[in-house]
């Protein structure tokens, strides 16, 4: 983006769609990356083989990528020792939920231990504790079926050798009033329709029944 001749507001939505029409939906400006929800599945973009890819590669040096920026962060980390942050905003639908998904997931690649025991690894655990929070933290709203209704602040904690040790979860500015009073065809957090749909079994050891719901 920075190379654009006029760096102006119809330069850079014009270059966003340009490069959105050949199925580029991410672009650099400078250090930060410019995602566009495609709106569909792309899994060859977050396969391993990916991640191995941008494995050490300096920013620039490949296409523009989460992957790309999580591994920056991971070397800078065990580079100089310090603690490094990235920081996830856009609209509401924009795929910050995903984007945080895939630099999480990049985290994890780099940050996993050999695990031989059969047991869950930390890295597993991380990534699993993303539907969980979802559940509770998620609303179809009108312009988004799986809107994040809150903020969150993920820590990942690493080792001296660079792996996962583990991790720690902040949320805030969670919408509450939407527990009390939602919008028609906005619906309330995903964790009350799964109790509903839970088998009879585990709503009587939650003492929970349909009618609590209205």
């Amino acid at each position: 983006m920075t190379k654009l001749a006029y760096l102006h507001e119809p330069g850079v939505l014009q270059n966003l769609r340009c490069r959105f029409d050949i199925n580029e939906i991410y672009t650099y400006t400078g250090g930060i990356l410019i995602a566009i929800n495609p709106f569909q599945r792309l899994p060859h973009l977050y396969e391993n083989r990916v991640m191995e890819k941008y494995k050490g590669a300096s920013v620039g040096e490949l296409s523009p990528h989460p992957f790309a920026i999580a591994d920056s962060a991971y070397r800078q980390m065990i580079k100089e020792q310090i603690s490094q942050a990235i920081l996830v905003s856009g609209e509401s639908g924009a795929g910050k939920t995903e984007s945080t998904k895939m630099l999480m997931q990049y985290l994890a690649f780099m940050g996993g231990r050999n695990n031989n025991t059969g047991e869950r690894s930390v890295e597993q655990k991380v990534l699993e504790s993303n539907p969980v929070l979802e559940a509770f933290g998620n609303a179809k709203t009108v312009r988004n079926n799986n809107s994040s209704r809150f903020g969150k602040f993920v820590e990942i904690q690493f080792d001296g050798r660079g792996r996962i040790s583990g991790a720690a979860i902040r949320t805030y500015l969670l919408e509450r009033s939407r527990v009390c009073q939602v919008s028609d065809p906005e619906r309330n957090y995903h964790c009350f329709y799964m109790l509903c749909a839970a088998p009879p079994e585990v709503k009587v050891s939650l003492s929970f029944n349909n009618s609590h719901l209205v």
